[in-house]
């Protein structure tokens, strides 16, 4: 049996990287990931973006330094993410503060003639009740959102499960 030259390598806990190839355009994807309208159809059940304290409209791209809270579906009220805008391009690049999961960056670019989503999450604490939490459990759960977002974009179907009192379910 061949030496696994990888198995040398120490596992990096503090990033991951998720790609997915989604069959449409440039300009729809990134409406998806930088506007409350978008977030609502295939990620949150409601997204609120605050700039300035100010409310911004559900259709308009966030920006650096806006403020939001995020809420799930299949989750009650008390369960909200809270985070910071840190970079918004306006065409294919956004970053956000994730809490105490560190940071996220989505970017979307062509590979081989196909628009591939980009999701880097880094800065993940490295003490183990954070590799399990958001390492692990993070990547679980952008595995899941990046295949509903494909789904609605490319089919209009949503996988998510919006009834609260079902509970340990990998769509929710």
């Amino acid at each position: 049996m061949a030496d696994n030259p990888s198995k040398d390598i120490p596992y990096d806990w503090s990033r991951f990287v998720q790609r997915v190839n989604i069959n449409s355009d440039l300009e729809t994807i990134y409406h998806a990931w930088a506007t409350k309208e978008g977030l609502e159809t295939w990620f949150l059940r409601k997204a609120i973006f605050t700039n300035a304290g100010l409310a911004t409209n559900p259709a308009d791209f966030v920006h650096k330094g806006d403020l939001y809270e995020w809420y799930w579906h299949a989750w009650g009220d008390d369960t909200v993410e809270k985070g910071m805008i840190l970079e918004a391009n306006g065409k294919d690049r956004i970053k956000f503060s994730f809490g105490k999961a560190g940071e996220v960056t989505v970017t979307v670019k062509t590979e081989l003639e196909t628009l591939i989503v980009e999701l880097v999450q880094e800065k993940i604490p490295l003490d183990e009740k954070s590799q399990v939490s958001f390492h692990v459990g993070c990547t679980k759960g952008w595995v899941f959102y990046m295949a509903n977002l494909k789904s609605i974009l490319e089919g209009g179907i949503d996988l998510r499960n919006k009834n609260v009192t079902l509970k340990n379910m990998i769509n929710a």
